[in-house]
């Protein structure tokens, strides 16, 4: 039997939840604004922190605890990532916490790896090497990057707002299944053809 970590992949909302990200350097900076940017409450417990990170914290966009963790500082946490640059502090926070933890480039201690995504509006693609290879996913993920681009936001805003007329006005669930089907169908013919025609009428 393999011992090697099979993870479940998974999106989550983290609107309104509280997220701990422990350290304040460029590494802390990189995970953070995703966080804040998925709408999560974001707290960075570090003695130090970026000029970024001060910045959002002048905003109110975040909290900044200025000094080293401490036991307690995980309470009521959703997700607690640790990048300090101690192996010390970060097993400690992966044993203090009974949450979502990832600590950076030791993912023994982690309970979830973050994925290298792609992101172009509503389509959200992430790839991961299960924690072996972060280079080789940074790299199919520009690959992926350069194969689905603007236009498919573009796309998928359209399909967006059909979908909510479909379920408004088509009440037979076999007729509004294939009509959403359909929609797709002629999004992607439109998104991989020869010309890669990205121009929708959005009042049809």
């Amino acid at each position: 039997m393999t011992t090697e970590t099979s993870y479940y992949p998974i999106l989550l909302n983290l609107k309104g939840k509280k997220c701990i990200v422990v350290g304040g350097g460029k590494v802390a900076e990189r995970k953070a604004l995703p966080l804040l940017r998925a709408g999560a409450e974001v707290t960075i417990i570090s003695p130090e922190c970026t000029a970024r990170l001060k910045k959002e914290n002048l905003r109110g966009h975040i909290q900044y605890v200025p000094r080293r963790y401490k036991k307690g500082d995980l309470e009521n946490a959703f997700l607690v990532i640790a990048a300090t640059d101690s192996n010390e502090t970060n097993r400690k926070i992966s044993e203090d916490a009974t949450c979502l933890v990832n600590i950076v480039d030791m993912p023994l201690l982690c309970n979830f790896i973050v994925p290298s995504v792609v992101r172009q509006g509503l389509l959200t693609i992430a790839v991961s090497t299960s924690g072996i290879s972060p280079s080789l996913a940074r790299t199919i993920r520009k690959e992926l990057e350069g194969l689905y681009g603007r236009e498919f936001s573009k796309h998928l805003n359209h399909i967006k707002q059909m979908r909510a007329k479909a379920l408004r006005e088509i009440k037979d669930k076999k007729k509004r299944k294939r009509f959403l089907k359909d929609l797709a169908a002629e999004a992607w013919d439109k998104l991989r053809s020869p010309e890669k025609c990205i121009s929708m009428n959005m009042d049809d």
